[in-house]
């Protein structure tokens, strides 16, 4: 019984967070690695802003020091050096900030990729050590839109909006400085008309922030039901309902324009307003400043100057209102990364330690053991301070063990069973009776919330999970290939494997004969999930997976259940290979698999409802007898 399929359309949606938090966490990842770069950047930023205001403040020094006195002096034969050397100065300085604007350009594209980088580092790494559980909650293809479109929007904030906002926040300050100085009544009109200007954009932000938080999650759903939509393609071809799916679609696609139309009806309105209200002040200005003129309290070049500084002013406050949009998204892209991020890794509370002991260099096992003593656990002797290894023999009890994906409510009641080394186990019963959901706890995808799981008599919380999970073999009813050759995804079991090894693993599995059968043999590079080839082909690589691997105990989860009866035949040799001298737990569907087993479990609603051999169980004419007889197993 698996756990609950990830769907983001059932889930709430999570209150937003502090963006000052976010904002923080965010600079955290930019400075980690690259406060440097970025001390330097905002160097250049503020080079460039003076640089540029040198060039705006030499018009005043060019109308009233240069201009009017030759126009005045129409007679006298005016001198072009000062006037050449001041330009050749305002040219120097033009130039340093041409330079220092090419230095921040090359060293923010450093910047946000490398954090970029690091962050997607950092996002993959996580996801890595989460448990089985997170991914059976969270729909695939929102997973995916956090690594793409929100990973995007933090790479537009850092790489043009936390520099543009820098950037504007120095040149109003240096502007109003400078403004100041030349007209404190003009700078006065100028600040009202500002203060306006951020009326208008806090109004904006107000009412466009939360839809913009809204449309990111609501992106988040929809690439989720696209990413369903591809990987059930044909079963909604099968079953005729594309024009279902269509308007499903539809449907979300329909709320994603809902907010992002909300979201931008007020963004994309605040830039021409803003726009007009900064041209306004530009009016404003003029008229105050030629009333000044004409009453002598300031110059005409200063009154030039303000103007050109006027629009610097306003300018800047405009793109700021501007990358509003891009920061408000930002915000909310951080908040599901950090919410990825900030999710409860798997905890490993396990201290005993299993081994390939083939593997261990320097040690020793007894030459009486058993193929399957290959697999052993450390034990260390308290007395002696030594250390020796004890074989893995694949004895697993459960003691009543009780479960729930939830606590809430239990799919796993009471459950008692033994399975002896070497021992094959069946598991039969209705669709969600609870067999795959036992093989998930032995390796602990989940744990129990009461009762006891043994392992060679030690409780599985006491062991570590990754040497818990590589000592079980597992072949599934869905196979999982990866891209990569055929030896590679044989190799995946056990990574150092050779190549003799993989071979040995896929005649074992009898996956040799259509390998070599192939163009490229094990050399033939699979795509898709493998889909080149037959179902009943991935299974088999499958099998030689688990082979390679070695392990004493094996889970085999319906892996016969998709494939026609004489694929099946020469499967099920290669699982009967594998399985020879293991522990195997096998989630029945086919008859051929349940009648040899050495004991056949029952289960119904969460309970073991019966227990023993095929035989025994015929003569109890019970809850078996009736799937036998109707044939139907799983």
């Amino acid at each position: 019984m698996p756990g609950p399929r990830g769907n983001m359309l059932g889930r709430p949606m999570p209150k937003a967070k502090d963006p000052g938090k976010m904002f923080r966490r965010i600079m955290g990842y930019v400075m980690k690695d690259y406060a440097p770069h970025y001390a330097i950047v905002i160097v250049c930023i503020i080079t460039s802003v003076l640089c540029s205001l040198q060039g705006t403040l030499f018009m005043r020094e060019l109308i009233d020091k240069y201009i009017t006195p030759f126009l005045l002096n129409e007679d006298a034969l005016p001198n072009y050096e000062p006037l050449a050397h001041a330009i050749a100065r305002v040219a120097v300085f033009y130039a340093i900030g041409i330079v220092a604007s090419f230095i921040q350009a090359r060293l923010l594209i450093r910047i946000t990729q490398g954090t970029m980088e690091s962050m997607r580092n950092d996002l993959f790494e996580k996801m890595e050590k989460l448990p089985i559980k997170y991914f059976d909650t969270h729909a695939h293809g929102d997973i995916m839109s956090i690594y793409t479109n929100d990973i995007d929007t933090m790479r537009q904030m850092i790489s043009m909006s936390m520099p543009q906002c820098f950037n504007s926040a120095i040149t109003i300050i240096s502007v109003l400085i400078s403004m100041i100085v030349l007209s404190p009544w003009m700078t006065l009109v100028t600040i009202i008309m500002v203060g306006v200007m951020l009326g208008c954009t806090g109004y904006a932000a107000k009412n466009s922030g939360k839809h913009f938080v809204r449309q990111q999650k609501q992106l988040g759903t929809v690439n989720g039901y696209i990413e369903e939509m591809i990987t059930g393609q044909k079963v909604i071809k099968v079953f005729c309902h594309e024009e279902s799916g269509i308007r499903k679609f539809n449907e979300l696609n329909d709320e994603l324009f809902d907010a992002a139309k909300k979201a931008n009806t007020y963004a994309n309105a605040l830039g021409p307003i803003n726009a007009q209200l900064g041209n306004l002040s530009y009016v404003l200005c003029a008229i105050t400043g030629g009333a000044l003129a004409l009453s002598g309290n300031v110059s005409v070049g200063s009154v030039a100057s303000f103007l050109s500084l006027n629009k610097s002013f306003n300018m800047p406050i405009s793109q700021v209102a501007q990358q509003f949009n891009s920061i408000i998204v930002a915000m909310a892209g951080a908040e599901r990364i950090f919410g990825l991020m900030d999710e409860t890794p798997e905890v490993d509370e396990g201290y005993v330690t299993l081994v390939n002991v083939k593997k261990v260099s320097g040690e020793k096992l007894e030459e009486t053991l058993e193929r399957t003593g290959v697999w052993a656990w450390k034990h260390y002797h308290k007395d002696t301070d030594t250390t020796d290894y004890k074989p893995l023999e694949g004895n697993v009890v459960f003691d009543g063990v009780d479960f729930g994906y939830t606590d809430e409510k239990m799919v796993l009641h009471d459950i008692k069973l033994e399975a002896k080394p070497g021992q094959k186990i069946a598991f039969v019963g209705s669709t969600g009776a609870g067999k795959t959901t036992i093989t998930n706890l032995i390796n602990r995808f989940y744990d129990i919330q009461d009762g006891k799981i043994r392992y060679d008599g030690i409780n599985v919380n006491k062991i570590r999970k990754d040497d818990l999970r590589r000592s079980l073999g597992m072949v599934l009813q869905e196979t999982c290939l990866f891209t990569g050759t055929i030896a590679d995804n044989i190799r995946f079991g056990k990574l150092g494997a050779t190549d003799d090894e993989v071979i040995a693993a896929a005649k074992l599995a009898n996956a040799d004969e259509f390998i070599t059968k192939l163009p490229d043999g094990y050399n033939t590079m699979l795509t898709g999930n493998g889909a080149s080839l037959s179902q009943g082909q991935r299974q088999l690589l499958a099998i030689a997976r688990a082979a390679i691997a070695d392990p004493p105990v094996l889970i085999l989860d319906e892996a016969t259940s998709s494939i026609d009866t004489r694929t099946e035949r020469i499967v099920q040799e290669g699982m009967d290979k594998l399985m020879h001298g293991r522990t195997s737990f096998v989630i029945a569907h086919r008859l051929s698999t349940v009648r040899n087993a050495d004991c056949i479990m029952v289960m119904e609603q969460g309970r073991i409802v019966e227990k023993g051999t095929h035989d025994q169980l015929i003569e109890m004419k019970g809850r078996y007898y009736t799937l036998y007889t109707g044939n139907s197993i799983a």
